[in-house]
């Protein structure tokens, strides 16, 4: 059944693309059932189910994880002498202040809290 296009408008040519589509589309959908039946027969007669081949949980609804639990921030171990607002817990990062203190020569004890 040869179509010639030469003679189509772009709205004919347009409707000709989707129902080319919509067809492809029922043909996928019909394959895709009769593959699926036909692995379900395999698998039944190997003694299988399909989802136990294919490793699906069929028991139920999944498992949901755990909440993960909120983030602690640490206490502060150390506060810029000059401005005490400034801290720093030790992890991380150092700041810029506590690399200025200990080179000037003060030692971490200096500037514990």
């Amino acid at each position: 059944m040869p179509v010639s296009l030469k003679g189509m408008s772009r709205k004919q040519l347009e409707q000709l693309r989707d129902r080319v589509d919509a067809k492809l589309a029922k043909i996928d959908n019909s394959n895709r059932k009769e593959a699926l039946a036909a692995a379900e027969k395999a698998a039944k007669a190997l003694g299988f189910s399909l989802n136990e081949i294919l490793g699906k949980n069929t028991a139920g609804p999944k498992k949901q994880r755990a909440a993960k639990k909120p983030k602690v921030s640490s206490p502060p171990k150390f506060a810029n002498p000059d401005d005490p607002s400034q801290t720093w817990t030790g992890k991380g990062r150092q700041p810029q202040w506590f690399k200025d203190a200990m080179s000037a020569g003060k030692k971490p004890d200096d500037l514990a809290i």
